[in-house]
């Protein structure tokens, strides 16, 4: 649920605060130069935004900006270089959630006391201990269990929202991706393939006729080695021995890859092969190489019922995404929002 996240970060931002001075000014000479450099965590509660009045603070903004980039409360900040894109991101969000819930305020909603009690008990869970959690309340609520159970109401408020005009509206039956999935058949295509490993001599781009020389007899003499193999482990170690290439510390195994990702010279001499079987050499430009088929996957469409789960998700959080911005957008349209 939304609001255990909203609250989450209202503890780290709590966490922060209390060590706030201390963490501006740490010494940063002595850091892992490595490491992104990182905004500082400053909280003055200065207003950043009003939304039809109400005032969203830097505080409201620390705490959505920790739920988009968690690790900052361990980094001590936000990476330099992403800390304005998280920033933005944060703004909006709150400034969404605000109109969301004066939308749920206008709409007289209300969240049933049982479901509030269960919620508070949840959030109390978070914490390691009764003093971390007196310790939250004093510095976030003023010590008020009252102002906490008010901001908890406020996050299943909106949740309710999002909830009837974004989340339920947004499920994608089996017969709604099935008509997406006729109606798109480029998209489960799979292309012909083939899976293989290598054996390369690489001698130098322009080499000499003395080096291209040694380089044939080179490749010639690993040709007679590999027509010597008779398995995927025996071609793969004699791959590590002696191959030249990238792939040779992997069994010479290059996996699976489609046709159009190949070389011609490659591709033609998969077109007279056999899984299993030992090409001859293949001269690409200087280098020679040899392959070992191992399996040869023919070009086909996936069945719906392969892909139906995850096509029935991806289409489920692009409606959402729509109506979520929608839903936004509607509510921008007759609000007052300033931002600074």
């Amino acid at each position: 649920m939304k609001y255990q996240l909203a609250i989450s970060g209202l503890f780290l931002v709590a966490l922060s605060a209390a060590s706030a001075q201390v963490a501006s000014h740490a010494p940063t000479g002595v850091a892992n130069t490595t490491a992104p450099q990182v905004a500082p965590l400053q909280v003055s509660d200065k207003p950043v935004a009003r939304v039809n009045g109400a005032i969203l603070t830097d505080r409201d903004l620390l705490r959505e900006m920790y739920t988009i980039f968690p690790y900052a409360q361990q980094h001590n900040g936000f990476p330099k270089a992403q800390e304005a894109a998280i920033r933005q991101g944060a703004l909006e969000m709150i400034i969404f959630e605000e109109l969301v819930y004066q939308e749920a305020v206008r709409r007289k909603l209300t969240v049933p006391a049982e479901k509030l009690s269960r919620a508070e008990g949840d959030f109390r869970k978070q914490f390691n201990s009764p003093d971390q959690y007196q310790e939250y309340l004093q510095a976030e609520m003023q010590g008020s269990e009252q102002q906490l159970r008010k901001q908890i109401q406020r996050s299943l408020l909106i949740d309710q929202v999002l909830k009837t005009d974004v989340e339920n509206r947004s499920t994608v039956s089996l017969a709604e991706a099935k008509a997406y999935y006729d109606k798109n058949p480029a998209r489960f295509e799979v292309p012909e393939s083939f899976s293989f490993q290598s054996i390369s001599v690489m001698p130098p781009l322009k080499p000499t006729p003395k080096q291209a020389a040694e380089a044939q007899k080179h490749a010639e003499d690993a040709l007679r080695q590999a027509k010597t193999t008779n398995s995927y482990q025996e071609f793969g170690l004699l791959a590590e021995k002696i191959s030249e290439d990238d792939f040779r510390v992997n069994m010479g195994d290059h996996k699976v890859m489609g046709r159009d990702k190949l070389p011609p010279q490659i591709v033609k001499a998969f077109s007279a092969m056999q899984p299993g079987q030992v090409s001859g050499l293949i001269q690409i430009e200087s280098a020679y190489t040899i392959i070992r088929l191992n399996a040869h996957i023919a070009s086909k469409r996936k069945s719906f019922e392969e892909v139906k789960a995850d096509l029935k998700t991806e289409l489920q959080k692009s409606k959402y995404e729509k109506l979520r911005s929608g839903l936004a957008k509607q509510l921008r349209a007759k609000a007052k929002i300033e931002v600074g």
